[in-house]
């Protein structure tokens, strides 16, 4: 089935709509605030942002997400779900406002404070998402479910982005233009609260009666038990090969993320909001990527080997890299930013597929604690080597021709992963039907 016809089945259970709901309001508001941050951080009118700056803004607001994010999936067996969302979104609101206010004063250090918090206290939410969905659709539809509301939330968030940036764009380059944008945030998340007290208060679980001591020893062990996710994964080659790449890809999409900010800032335009709107555009067409991209694999993957689709992707991201990016102008380079959108989001369902079906039930969600950190300080380390490599104006020639290279070697090892004898890839393509 195809990726509107799972939604459209899923939109028919009740409790599904309800929990939904407050994915998209929260995720879209995420949009809005993400907007705000990146119009006080990366797009001061008084002053050219460079490589370094913006790659230790992403390290002091990615890092500790991920520390967080092993913990958040734990902690949040031990609460009632309904109530994380509910307060996770408050709390959103609440910090929000007050990086509104922070901005408005020139606060910097305080703000970059408050907009970690209100990034960290997401994790609780988005987990507690993930954890309450198997309670509000039957078992036979859950994959579908899964399917569907992170790419939905993703373009959520792509399209809160671009309405923050218009609001921006209305209330001009000053601060009191990003406060407006970050309240329009904190009324979003606190509408999301509102849309959560549709579901009941242990609607979505958990049942502590059945299992407390196991929780509680669970959050003692979460260390412990990355440790062993880790050395699960590298006995499963599949899954291991498959994060590696997520890993790699990560690099190039961090750098490749913080080359199109500095273009937009100090090249395509003077900085301010007329380069927090060209940003916008690149990352809105990066956002209809995602979401095309997501729709594709399915198809793709019934078609073809996973290997095979990612070989394909990555092959394709290293020549867009060299005709729409090499150039460094700015008619082109929003088609590289929907291109490798639609490639960073074509790998990611694939590399999921390949982890959920190669890692035993046991080991899951270790496995994937693992990759939630992964995804994340791999980004933060591609900013990184940004800041030690990339000029302020945004334009390396070395640099993206060594980010094609990096995809087509990437492309060129799965594809001659693919030619070699592998017994489970009859298996695993039907598995992708």
């Amino acid at each position: 089935m195809s990726f509107f016809g799972d939604l459209r089945t899923v939109l028919r259970g009740p409790r599904f709509r309800r929990l939904f709901g407050t994915r998209l309001v929260s995720q879209f508001s995420d949009g809005v605030y993400q907007a705000g941050l990146a119009g006080f951080v990366f797009f001061n009118p008084e002053q050219h942002t460079s490589a370094g700056a913006v790659a230790a803004a992403f390290a002091v607001l990615l890092l500790p997400f991920s520390v967080v994010a092993p913990f958040a999936g734990v902690l949040i067996d031990r609460w009632p779900r309904r109530q994380v969302l509910l307060l996770s979104a408050l709390a959103k609101a609440a910090l929000a406002a007050v990086s509104a206010l922070l901005v408005a004063g020139g606060e910097g250090p305080a703000f970059f404070v408050a907009a970690l918090l209100v990034l960290s206290v997401n994790r609780f939410f988005l987990s507690g998402l993930s954890a309450g969905l198997p309670y509000v659709v039957p078992r036979e539809k859950l994959m579908m479910a899964n399917a569907v509301t992170p790419t939905s939330g993703t373009a959520a968030s792509f399209l809160g982005a671009g309405t923050g940036a218009a609001i921006g764009l209305l209330g001009g380059d000053d601060a009191l233009g990003t406060g407006a944008v970050l309240l329009v945030a904190a009324l979003g998340f606190a509408g999301a609260g509102l849309v959560s007290l549709t579901l009941g208060y242990r609607e979505l679980g958990p049942h502590l009666e059945r299992e407390p001591e196991e929780v509680r020893a669970a959050v003692r062990d979460v260390v412990r038990g990355m440790v062993s996710g880790v050395r699960h994964l590298w006995s499963r080659p599949e899954a291991r090969d498959a994060l590696a790449t997520i890993g790699g890809h990560r690099i190039l999409f961090g750098i490749s993320t913080l080359v199109t900010l500095l273009l937009y800032n100090n090249t395509f335009t003077d900085g301010g909001v007329a380069g927090l709107a060209g940003f916008s555009v690149a990352m809105g067409l990066s956002g209809a990527g995602f979401l095309l991209g997501a729709v594709a694999t399915p198809w793709a993957t019934a078609r073809m080997a996973p290997g095979t689709w990612i070989a394909l992707q990555l092959a394709a991201a290293a020549a867009v890299l060299v005709v729409f990016g090499l150039p460094f102008s700015p008619a082109l380079f929003p088609v590289a930013a929907f291109s490798l959108g639609f490639v960073s989001q074509g790998v990611k369902v694939t590399v999921d597929t390949l982890v959920q079906r190669h890692v035993d039930d046991a080991f899951r969600g270790r496995v994937f604690s693992v990759y939630d950190v992964l995804f994340n300080a791999t980004f933060v380390l591609g900013a990184a080597l940004s800041a030690a490599l990339v000029p302020p104006s945004g334009a390396s020639t070395p640099v993206v021709s060594a980010m094609a290279a990096a995809y087509l070697a990437m492309g060129a090892a799965w594809a001659a992963r693919g030619r070699r004898t592998d017994p489970n890839a009859t298996a695993v393509r039907e598995g992708a039907a």
